[in-house]
């Protein structure tokens, strides 16, 4: 049984990737720092593991360490979603109307805000041989390191064993042989038992919706409605979701099907140039077309972000979700055991995080180095792992490296990043799940193309793959000529 409540679904449904609503704490207005000499100001998203989460315990860990050195530092969060705190910190950063010391970039970031001057080379130290290799390609750009390493991100599969438990489904765990055409396979075999036992439980429920596939309103009598012969009694309606929404979602989900499909496809090169071709772009959309197709994708995944297919998902109206790490402790508070497993997405999943910069424009720039070597340190990437976030070094993963801070664990939060890090496993099992689906993932992981341009990039993508999600589809070729052509006009060669 899943063990939820309204104010846990309520949430779920609040949660999101990365940003939020302003809650108060320091907004744009709070920056104006320029007479804080020793005010070293770190501007980042909404810290999403709640009220004393733990960039915040970092900080206030390097605070204390450095009292009597005339430094502290102090972080700003910037309200919005992330386009908007990247829209934030170009315009602050371009017209210095904020004293920024230090900058959470997101990986995609890094390119753009390097070639546009408004961040600076670091140490290479920062990035060593400790930093998973995947991740530490994104620390460079035009082969200088211009940000280390904070958190990282990466997409996994979680879903309900229970739901392929009931339905008989061998094998019963997956792993990274698993492919999306044996997940096709299962959800066929899950469509076909679980609508078999269900019909036989509900045949007194009603009129309900002629069609299952689109019974979210007519499920188990809700909102009114009967549920009808095909109401769903589990709660089961397709086989997955994710989030394909027009926002970057789309952009990350897409990227994973054409890696998968096309291995070698480079859509950029070392310069942030188009590079990409109709053969690779079709490929890429006929797998992305695939997997999204509506026998297997939940109606609503379409217009699905992080916090909306988490929601569906707890509500057992699929067997499978792509989602980040972050979510699994909210799951693993939400489900009880035995109904829950989360295993390495199938063929290629995405890079994602946040990387810490020094700006261009910072007057306290040597200090500022100093408070990223301590946030990025080993001890800290475990106090970032223990809350929810994955480790940017194999070390953490491996040893049994320390928190450097012991001031409490954060808050539960929005997103739940803030809890206890996978409270009801063994530590038998948490080590399994970072050693062998986290930090292959992460090993495995590919880029979204690194390019100055990206804002460029991800808006022509997730438009002109619009069409793919709404009627009158065009074939897979038509769409990627004009994906091509579009992408060739955003990213000169």
């Amino acid at each position: 049984m899943i063990r939820r409540s309204a104010g846990v679904l309520a949430l779920l449904l609040l949660a999101a990737c990365t940003g939020g609503a302003d809650d108060g704490r320091a907004g744009p207005a709070a920056t104006s720092a320029k007479d804080e000499q020793g005010v070293i100001i770190v501007a980042s998203g909404r810290d999403v593991t709640g009220k004393n989460g733990v960039r915040q315990q970092l900080i206030d860990e390097w605070n204390a360490r450095h009292r009597q050195s005339g430094f502290s530092a102090r972080l700003v969060e910037l309200p919005g979603s992330a386009d908007e705190q990247r829209s934030q910190l170009l315009g602050a950063l371009q017209s210095g109307s904020a004293a920024y010391d230090v900058v959470n970039l997101d990986v995609t970031w890094v390119p753009e805000f390097a070639a546009a001057g408004l961040i600076r080379p670091l140490p290479e130290k920062l990035v060593d041989d400790d930093v998973i290799p995947s991740v530490a390609q994104t620390a460079w750009w035009d082969g200088t390191v211009y940000a280390a390493p904070f958190n990282s991100d990466v997409g996994l599969l979680y879903y309900r064993h229970d739901y392929l438990k009931k339905a008989r489904v061998r094998p019963a765990e997956l792993g990274e042989n698993t492919t999306w055409q044996d997940l096709r396979d299962i959800i066929d075999t899950l469509d076909s038992r679980l609508d078999d036992e269900n019909d036989e439980g509900d045949e007194n429920g009603g009129k309900g919706e002629k069609d299952a596939g689109d019974a979210k309103d007519g499920l188990n009598g809700q909102n009114g409605k009967g549920g009808g012969k095909n109401a769903k009694k589990t709660g089961y309606e397709k086989g997955w979701t994710t989030q394909l929404d027009a926002y970057e979602g789309r952009t990350v989900n897409a990227m994973e099907a054409f890696a998968t499909a096309v291995p070698d496809l480079a859509l950029v090169d070392e310069d942030g140039s188009y590079t990409g071709t109709v053969d690779g772009l079709t490929e890429g959309i006929a797998e992305l077309r695939r997997r999204t197709d509506r026998p297997y994708t939940l109606k609503d995944a379409y217009e699905s972000d992080e916090a909306a297919s988490l929601g569906d998902f707890v509500e057992g109206r699929t067997a499978f979700l792509r989602h980040w790490p972050y979510v699994y402790p909210t799951l693993l508070r939400t489900f009880d055991d035995g109904q829950l497993r989360v295993a390495p997405l199938p063929g290629r999943a995405v890079l994602g995080g946040q990387n810490l910069a020094v700006t261009q424009g910072s007057q306290r720039a040597r200090k500022a180095t100093e408070l990223i070597e301590f946030l990025t340190s080993r001890e800290s990437e475990r106090c970032l792992l223990d809350a929810g976030f994955a480790a940017t070094r194999t070390s953490v993963y491996e040893k049994q490296v320390r928190c450097v801070t012991d001031r409490g664990r954060p808050s539960a939060s929005p997103t739940s990043e803030g809890d206890d890090d996978q409270g009801r496993l063994s530590q038998k099992e948490r080590d399994h799940y970072r050693r062998n689906i986290l930090l292959p993932a992460l090993e495995r992981a590919v880029h979204r193309p690194r390019t100055p341009l990206y804002g460029a990039f991800t808006q022509t993508f997730m438009a002109e793959l619009g069409p793919l999600f709404g009627s009158g589809r065009p074939t897979d070729e038509a769409l990627a000529r004009r994906l091509h052509a579009a992408l060739g006009k955003a990213l000169p060669r």
